[in-house]
């Protein structure tokens, strides 16, 4: 039986990936499914991590392989919604957590959705948030973290940015093991069930 796009690309197979998404695309598959794939793969590479099986190597190799379906699959999107930027994000992984697979996701979701995305990295201590809403005038800001210990650095985030007195700005938080819980924990605003719901949330603070 023929291996689907999550196995293959949750599997690190980047030659068969890339053909696969090739192929999908012409043969007139949705760009959307298959960010929706890639989304869980990624997903997928996270928890071999978190079990020992994938270690920071293929980590980084996995968001090598995502970039590549991120640029097959991108001219497409873009000819359905248009290249004027529409509003500014920031977006980072929290303090303590390396995953930028989630991130990049929802960078280029935002980015093919009309946003000027600054993206801070990973590892991004509260401090370097504020700067930066500071210095861009940005009024949405997105939390990506994959680990649990990115609970507590959400929180400290958030509070960091309402202790610095901007407290006209909408955080969001994403990832695998973000839920309601998480975000009453961490005094975020919402949470972006996957890439595409946080370029609408992003849409709605912005009045867009």
């Amino acid at each position: 039986m023929a291996e689907t796009l999550v196995e293959v690309l949750s599997n690190l197979k980047e030659k068969e990936a890339l053909k696969m998404v090739q192929e999908m695309l012409e043969s007139g598959k949705e760009p959307m499914d298959i960010l929706d794939s890639s989304r869980i793969a990624m997903e997928e590479v996270g928890k071999k991590f978190e079990k020992g099986e994938y270690f920071i190597p293929d980590l980084i190799f996995s968001g090598e392989i995502l970039k590549q379906v991120s640029e097959i699959v991108k001219p497409e999107m873009e000819e359905e919604a248009g290249a004027e930027k529409i509003g500014k994000v920031i977006i980072g992984t929290v303090e303590g957590d390396i995953h930028d697979i989630g991130k990049n996701i929802v960078t280029f979701m935002m980015d093919i959705n009309g946003f000027e995305v600054i993206d801070l990295g990973v590892d991004v201590p509260p401090e370097k948030y504020v700067e930066a809403i500071r210095e861009n005038n940005v009024k949405v800001v997105g939390l990506s973290g994959l680990l649990t210990l990115a609970y507590d650095s959400m929180k400290k985030t958030v509070d960091a940015i309402k202790e610095a007195g901007l407290d006209d700005v909408k955080i969001m938080i994403g990832g695998s093991i973000v839920n309601e819980d998480v975000v009453a924990y961490a005094g975020a605003d919402a949470y972006g069930a996957d890439p595409m719901a946080g370029a609408s949330l992003a849409r709605k603070w912005l009045g867009l």
